[in-house]
């Protein structure tokens, strides 16, 4: 049979097949021994084989994973070599973020950037809880999204808790399979709530103390908006390290660097100190901007400043 993981718990999958039948599937060890350098083989997302085994509770056994169209994968920030991938066959990301409880940086934002560049994932950012924010704010949430917009992100204002935006969002995610990203305490489970009332996700508080999010999420999973639409809810993103991104690479993961690539004096210019270089040239003429030439720098050198 052939099916498509809406649920990794992991141990345990949950698996839809071709005819909207759950089953409750375990991965064959076989699977495990490949050498995968990932913390989980099979990821929400993914299509799968697999055999409804002979007993009581009629689990099954997945023995194949099928090709993926894409996959979008996290590192921790630690000094880990296993990546996790967060989903799979998906058609957009979505980064909900929020300017305060909690507060997102933008060096957080274009780090999610970057690792979606990198496997070539459109993101739609979404800036949540607008309703908190006074007249001064508001207005320095806009300059951020205008900076996005110019690069080619598209960048929503929402408010869940006043259904702001809503309609608007799920004419985002309408026909396409959308993975919904953030940290924790951002409103992803509340959006969910709105958007697919039946489902109920369990909605946690902000730490006043960290100005943090706590986590309700536990397992990345799956929903069914409307036919045809599916949004993929993961775990809180505390820290996101960059996967196996080759420093002399990074430049081709920022669009507004990409385009002027092959054009600074030196061929193997690494945009950062060297005579002739175009991209320096644009950041003192203000055509790149210094929020985001510092994040190039930070990733660049590999700084685990946990922005």
């Amino acid at each position: 049979m052939e099916g498509k993981v809406f649920k990794s718990t992991g141990l345990w999958y949950e698996v839809v097949d071709n005819h909207g039948n759950h089953h409750k599937c375990r991965l064959r060890g076989k699977i495990k021994l490949k050498g995968m350098k990932t913390s989980n083989p099979i990821a929400v997302g993914d299509s799968v084989q697999f055999y409804l085994e002979d007993n009581p509770e009629n689990t099954g056994v997945i023995t194949k994973i099928l090709p993926r169209n894409n996959y979008i994968v996290r590192k921790a920030t630690q000094k880990s070599k296993q990546s996790h991938i967060l989903a799979a066959n998906i058609d957009q990301a979505i980064l909900m973020v929020t300017h305060t409880y909690p507060k997102t940086s933008l060096g957080f934002i274009d780090r999610f950037l970057v690792t979606a560049e990198s496997f070539r994932i459109p993101v739609i950012i979404l800036f949540n809880k607008c309703d908190l924010l006074g007249e001064e704010e508001e207005g320095a949430v806009k300059k951020i999204m205008a900076l996005y917009e110019t690069i080619g992100y598209s960048s929503h204002l929402i408010s869940v808790l006043e259904d702001t935006g809503i309609d608007s969002f799920f004419n985002i995610i309408k026909g396409k399979t959308s993975l919904l990203a953030g940290h924790s305490g951002v409103g992803k489970s509340s959006l969910l709530n709105k958007v697919i009332p039946d489902i109920d996700q369990k909605i946690g508080d902000v730490s006043n103390f960290a100005n943090k999010g706590i986590h309700t999420t536990t397992f990345a999973e799956m929903f069914e908006a409307a036919p045809g639409t599916y949004l993929i809810d993961t775990p809180g993103i505390k820290e996101l390290g960059l996967s196996e991104i080759d420093r002399q690479e990074l430049s081709h993961y920022f669009p507004e660097m990409r385009d002027l690539l092959g054009k600074c004096k030196f061929h193997n210019c690494h945009h950062i100190h060297e005579p002739g270089c175009l991209i320096l040239q644009s950041l003192e003429n203000g055509d790149i901007a210094q929020t985001r030439y510092d994040s190039y720098f930070s990733m660049y050198h590999n700084e685990d400043n946990r922005r």
